[in-house]
């Protein structure tokens, strides 16, 4: 599907900003962390699953059908990346947070550090 006036095809997600992204996450959708171990005992999303990249299709039936799944990584790249491999794999509901981790800490949203969701 190519928008109207546009050669881009359309994602088969959304790219929301963390803002929304809070809105959903209180509403019960669930956090996809996507980048590395080490990154995420830094600090990520309260709850948050970790699933690097990499792994994602291996995991995939880690993530529920029919509910909503926000991606989220340090820059909306590898979630971006994530989103894509989910919808290829028949999921919907799908939210690419664009300003990611550090963000969502810095507007002192629910988070934490060490290696528990």
């Amino acid at each position: 599907m190519v928008r109207q006036g546009s050669t881009q095809p359309l994602e088969p997600f959304a790219r929301i900003h963390v803002d929304e992204a809070k809105r959903l996450y209180d509403e019960g959708a669930m956090v996809i962390d996507v980048r590395e171990p080490d990154e995420y005992v830094q600090g990520h999303v309260k709850g948050a699953i970790l699933m690097p990249v990499d792994s994602v299709l291996a995991r995939v039936d880690e993530l529920p059908q029919g509910k909503v799944l926000l991606f989220i990584c340090s820059q909306g790249v590898r979630s971006a990346l994530a989103c894509e491999m989910a919808a290829a794999m028949g999921y919907s509901n799908l939210y690419n947070i664009e300003e990611g981790t550090s963000t969502w800490i810095e507007k002192r949203y629910p988070s934490k550090t060490g290696m528990e969701p």
